[in-house]
């Protein structure tokens, strides 16, 4: 299996910045593509930025130019670099992982962290 564990969250200011962290660990894995996903209250889950193992990056449109994704293939590490951040970007922060794992079979599988609250207000 893949765990992944998030860090990065808290309170912010409109127009201020935050960097979230999501670090992968188990036992014989090999990452594919990861990502950052948000949900706020009564609204769906939807993807904010994803990142493939080659760095080919995906955004969401309300995100783009504000938000930043990269990783450390090495480390097995993901993160957000958030700027310019609003009220509407308040949301508990999920990490994603599509991952082959020995414990699976190694079949590609979604893994996802407990997730991190970013609340952005003045």
């Amino acid at each position: 299996q893949v765990q992944l564990v998030e860090s990065g969250g808290g309170l912010v200011q409109p127009g201020g910045s935050l960097r979230l962290s999501c670090g992968a660990s188990g036992t014989s894995f090999s990452i594919n593509t990861m990502g950052w996903y948000r949900q706020a209250p009564g609204k769906q889950r939807e993807l904010v930025a994803a990142i493939t193992s080659g760095g080919s990056t995906n955004y969401a449109d309300s995100v783009k130019g504000r938000f930043t994704i990269s990783r450390d293939n090495a480390k097995n590490m993901v993160y957000l670099q958030m700027n310019s951040l609003k009220p509407e970007d308040t949301a508990v922060y999920y990490c994603n992982a599509d991952a082959w794992a020995r414990a699976s079979g190694w079949s590609l599988r979604g893994y996802w962290g407990q997730g991190t609250q970013v609340t952005v207000s003045s």
